[in-house]
């Protein structure tokens, strides 16, 4: 499998984190009525009978494909726990599955983000972790900049000693129009405190990655 790495902690914080504010949500029948513009564009008849109830079908699954728009991702580590005996090691939640959508093409991003950390006397429960990564990627996304609002919530909020993020996907837009390659995955990666100072840190996590 051919891998195309970018470190996104190489951008900066503008570029990840600037975001206007949100457009009023059009209703449900100017959402139809897009569609059928857009079946039509295609070249298809909107009235046909097999794309008849389309609109309706993709205003639903956009609010479900873009849900992460109405919640605040950081809301999920609200609950945090305290009595880790001390426990400092690396924290690691691997192959949370990741679906996503290019802001570019609208296409989807498909793949599986790795993400840890090492605890400053407080962790979080797995789960939280996999809802994490899921709010932040059911919007419209850079995988670049998915990567580091992850790793940046995580540490806003637990505060740990290092955070680590690794996401490896596939774009809809690579594979299905342009150069119509497939089978080339990106990865991209977020480095914040111990594993961004300490390469042995960051190795083990990496070692700990390709074992699963």
């Amino acid at each position: 499998m051919n891998l195309t790495e970018f470190n996104a902690f190489d951008i900066s914080d503008s570029d990840i984190f600037e975001e206007s504010a949100p457009a009023p949500r059009p209703a449900q029948l100017e959402i139809e009525r897009a569609v059928r513009m857009l079946i039509a564009a295609a070249g298809d008849d909107p009235s046909r009978e097999g794309v008849r109830d389309t609109p309706s079908r993709v205003a639903k699954a956009y609010a479900e494909w873009f849900a992460g728009y109405r919640i605040d991702p950081k809301s999920f580590l609200g609950r945090v726990f305290e009595e880790t005996e001390g426990y400092e090691e690396t924290v690691l939640l691997r192959d949370i599955p990741l679906v996503s959508t290019c802001e570019h093409h609208m296409a989807p991003i498909t793949g599986k983000a790795h993400v840890a950390y090492r605890p400053n006397g407080r962790v979080v429960g797995i789960s939280k972790l996999s809802r994490l990564v899921d709010g932040y990627a059911r919007r419209l996304q850079l995988q670049e900049r998915l990567t580091n609002q992850i790793a940046h919530a995580l540490d806003d909020v637990l505060q740990p000693r290092g955070v680590a993020v690794v996401v490896e996907a596939t774009h809809g837009c690579m594979s299905t129009r342009g150069v119509n390659q497939h089978g080339i995955s990106m990865v991209t990666k977020c480095w914040i405190g111990e594993f961004k100072t300490d390469e042995s840190i960051r190795r083990d996590l990496l070692d700990s990655i390709r074992r699963c």
